[in-house]
C-alpha cells in the first residue's frame, strides 16, 4: 500500500457539472487498485484545468460503505439556528498567512469570534507545542471536510478521545523519549487518554516539489502501520502519527533561509498520510514530523522568520497534534443520522472562507452546494486560478481584501442583514410591471 501523486490536465468545458466532470477525467486516469485521495486544481487557462491528484494504491478494500472523495449528496436545505463556518488554508502552497508553523492560530481565534461553530483543519493551527483552537472550534482533518461538505459525511462533538500515538521507531533513543514524553504531558496537562506505539516496519515518507511549487511526496510501506490500526481501532476514537519525513537537506536549509517566501516542504506528505487514514478508518487522524537528527537541527538553530518560530522552540512538534485530537469530532457517515439533532452535517454550514484562488473538493463542493464562500485576496498563495472563471451562482463569491474584512462579512451573513445595505452608493430599487 502506498501513496502517490499524479498531474492531470482536464479540457475546460462546463457541458456537465464541475464535480462529475473533474470525477470523469480523474477515473480515466486511476489504474487498478488506485483510489483517489486528493484533488486540487493549481491552474486554470483557456483550454485546461490544470490539476495534480494524489492516490492511494491498494489490494486491500476499504471498509464496506467508504465514500469516494468524489461523491456527492446535496443537501435539501441550509439550517440557520446556529452559524457555522469553514475555515481552510490549504496545506502546501505556500499561504503567505498559515502556510507555515500554525502561524494562523491567532487568525482562528479571531474567526471563531464572528461565528457560533467554526470548523478547521490541522494545518491552520498545528504550531508544534502550541494549538490555540478557541472553544467554538472543531479540529477536522481536510479530507473529512471535504466529505463534509460533499455531503457523505458528518461530524458527532466529543467530550474527549481516545488517542493511539504511532511513531517511528527511531535510531536516536533521545527522539524517542521526547515523543513519549510528548504524550506524558498530553496526559498531564490536557487530561488526554493517549497510547504510543512504536512501529519498527514503519512507513517511508519521502516529501517533494511538484511542477506547479505545490508540496507533494510519496509514502511507501503503508501496510504493517495500517494493518496494526485495524486490528486496535475498536479501542482508539483517534490516531495521531509522528514520523520522519524525508527530504533533500538543502531543501530544509533553503526553507528556513528563505523566511517563509517557499512553500514548507513536508505539509503536502503529511496531508497525503492522513487523507489515506481517515478514507481508510473513519478515524480523526493529525500528523506531526519526527526530527531526523540533531546535527541538522542544531546547524539550522538561529534567530528566523515569526511565521516559523513555533518550529524553533519545540522539540517533539506534537503537543499541538494530541490538543486537537483530544476533541476532534467523530465521523458519521450513516446518512440515517445527519439530521439528528447536535450532528453537524452540511446542511448546517453557513460560508466557507479560503485564500482567493484555491480550487478543490471544498470549494467546488461549496459551489453545487449554494454555500456563500468569501475568497480573501490578500492571503496569496502559488495557485493560479481565478474564482471568476468558474460558475458560481449570483451573490455566492464574495471577495475580500483581508481577514478582517472576512469577520465583517460572516458576521453580516450571521445577522441576517444583506452585503449590499452596508454599502455606499447603493442601487436603487429594483422596479417591474408584470
Amino acid at each position: 500500500m502506498q501513496v502517490r501523486a499524479k498531474k492531470i490536465s482536464i479540457p475546460r468545458l462546463y457541458e456537465l457539472p464541475l464535480i462529475q466532470h473533474f470525477e470523469s477525467h480523474c477515473r480515466d486516469q486511476c489504474a487498478d487498485g488506485e483510489i483517489p485521495l486528493r484533488f486540487i486544481v493549481t491552474k486554470t487557462d483557456e483550454e485546461f484545468f490544470h490539476c495534480e491528484l494524489d492516490v492511494l494504491q491498494t489490494e486491500q478494500a476499504l471498509r464496506a460503505g467508504a465514500s469516494d472523495i468524489f461523491d456527492f449528496q446535496p443537501r435539501p436545505f441550509p439550517r440557520e439556528k446556529d452559524f457555522t463556518a469553514v475555515f481552510l488554508l490549504p496545506t502546501g502552497i505556500a499561504a503567505q498567512l498559515g502556510g507555515h508553523a500554525g502561524d494562523a492560530n491567532a487568525l482562528v481565534r479571531y474567526m471563531g469570534s464572528c461565528c457560533d461553530t467554526l470548523i478547521t483543519h490541522p494545518n491552520a493551527v498545528n504550531a508544534s507545542d502550541i494549538n490555540e483552537m478557541p472553544a467554538n472550534g472543531l479540529y477536522v482533518e481536510g479530507s473529512v471536510i471535504s466529505r463534509l461538505m460533499m455531503g457523505t459525511c458528518a461530524l458527532r462533538p466529543v467530550r474527549s478521545n481516545r488517542i493511539l500515538l504511532l511513531m517511528d521507531q527511531h535510531e536516536h533513543p533521545l527522539v524517542q523519549a521526547q515523543v513519549i514524553n510528548a504524550a506524558s504531558a498530553a496526559r498531564c496537562t490536557l487530561g488526554a487518554e493517549v497510547d504510543v506505539v512504536a512501529i519498527k516496519d514503519k512507513p517511508l515518507l519521502n516529501a517533494f516539489y511538484g511542477e506547479s511549487g505545490r508540496a507533494m511526496g510519496e509514502i511507501v510501506n503503508l501496510d504493517p502501520m495500517f494493518r496494526f490500526i485495524a486490528s486496535h481501532e475498536e479501542k482508539y476514537d483517534a490516531v495521531a502519527f509522528a514520523s520522519v519525513v524525508h527530504f533533500p537537506e538543502e531543501i530544509h536549509r533553503n526553507y528556513i533561509a528563505a523566511g517563509g517566501d517557499l512553500v514548507n516542504p513536508w505539509g503536502g506528505v503529511e496531508a497525503m498520510l492522513t487523507h489515506a487514514a481517515s478514507l481508510r478508518f473513519n478515524l480523526p487522524s493529525a500528523h506531526a514530523p519526527m526530527m531526523a537528527d540533531y546535527q541538522t537541527a542544531a546547524e539550522l538553530s538561529d534567530v528566523i522568520d515569526p511565521r516559523m518560530a513555533a518550529e524553533e522552540i519545540s522539540c517533539a512538534f506534537l503537543h499541538c497534534v494530541l490538543k486537537g485530537l483530544q476533541k476532534a469530532p467523530q465521523i458519521i457517515t450513516d446518512p440515517r443520522y445527519f439530521a439528528i439533532e447536535g450532528i453537524i452535517s452540511n446542511m448546517d454550514l453557513n460560508c466557507l472562507v479560503i485564500p482567493d484562488g484555491c480550487i478543490g473538493l471544498p470549494m467546488l463542493a461549496a459551489m453545487a452546494q449554494q454555500i456563500p464562500v468569501i475568497a480573501v485576496t490578500e492571503n496569496r498563495t502559488i495557485m493560479k486560478n481565478d474564482l471568476d472563471d468558474y460558475p458560481f451562482s449570483d451573490g455566492k463569491l464574495i471577495r475580500v481584501d483581508n481577514y478582517l474584512e472576512a469577520g465583517g462579512v460572516m458576521q453580516a451573513l450571521r445577522s441576517g442583514v444583506s452585503l449590499e445595505s452596508l454599502r455606499r452608493p447603493i442601487t436603487y430599487t429594483s422596479f417591474a410591471t408584470h
